[in-house]
């Protein structure tokens, strides 16, 4: 993107909120809005479809909010999130090199923003949004929910309806009541995300849901897999088999 031509979109929840940053935008030479939503899944379906520069995204927002709305939108989108949040969620924003606005704000520290996203666009690599939105909660809060993109599809999918994740090359496996969404994300990256106490790796290629486990059988020689409450079997690892038993005590 260049400084002469940013095209903007406007996503948050409240009306007021979006008229003050059109009136911002508006005022700033070489930026143009290109569109305005009101919730997350308008602002997935829009970003798709304008390819605009940078989001001003807001961060709390009914239906998906704006980490999840990150997740869904093309790698390395230039975001500026507007948040409300707490001080503790502002250092994970700055840890992470995102640029934010801290409501309220005035039209000059929204210039400000703009002129740190374009820098930072060109030199920071994409930050993985599922790790900041885990960054930006409380301490030892995992993720409530995967939001998954499937063509024109969204799945929001708790994560007490998983069943397990299997890594598939680039992609995850996310296995739910019998039905699979695939997801691009690495496996170790959502096994950081999620509760350690529910979710538990017990193969190099298997993140298992330990409320859905059934029994542990052998399998061969110094080989296990694990029987799901659904009968579905996985294979356990040894490292496996022993973060099993920590877990379960």
């Amino acid at each position: 993107m260049t400084e002469a031509s940013l095209r903007v979109l406007i996503v948050d929840d409240e009306i007021h909120a979006r008229a003050l940053l059109r009136e911002y935008v508006d005022a700033l030479p070489g930026v143009e809005v290109v569109g305005e939503c009101a919730d997350g899944f308008e602002a997935v379906k829009l970003t798709g479809e304008l390819r605009p520069d940078l989001l001003l995204l807001d961060v709390q927002m009914p239906k998906l909010d704006g980490f999840e709305v990150l997740q869904l939108i093309e790698p390395g989108t230039a975001v500026v999130f507007v948040t409300a949040f707490d001080e503790y969620a502002l250092r994970a924003f700055e840890v992470n090199a995102v640029d934010y606005l801290l409501k309220p704000f005035s039209r000059d520290r929204l210039g400000q923003a703009l002129d740190r996203a374009r820098t930072r666009q060109e030199s920071q690599p994409p930050i993985d949004p599922t790790q900041l939105a885990v960054a930006a909660r409380p301490e030892g809060e995992g993720l409530g929910r995967v939001v998954i993109k499937d063509g024109s599809q969204i799945h929001v999918v708790p994560v007490d309806r998983i069943d397990y994740v299997e890594a598939q090359g680039d992609y995850l496996a996310v296995h739910t009541e019998g039905v699979h969404h695939l997801k691009q994300q690495t496996l170790q990256s959502l096994e950081s995300a999620l509760d350690p106490g529910r979710f538990v790796r017990i193969h190099r290629s298997y993140l298992l849901n330990i409320h859905r486990l059934d029994r542990i059988e052998p399998m061969g020689k110094d080989s296990r897999v694990a029987v799901l409450t659904t009968g579905k079997t996985l294979p356990v690892s040894r490292s496996g088999y022993a973060r099993l038993k920590e877990l379960l005590g």
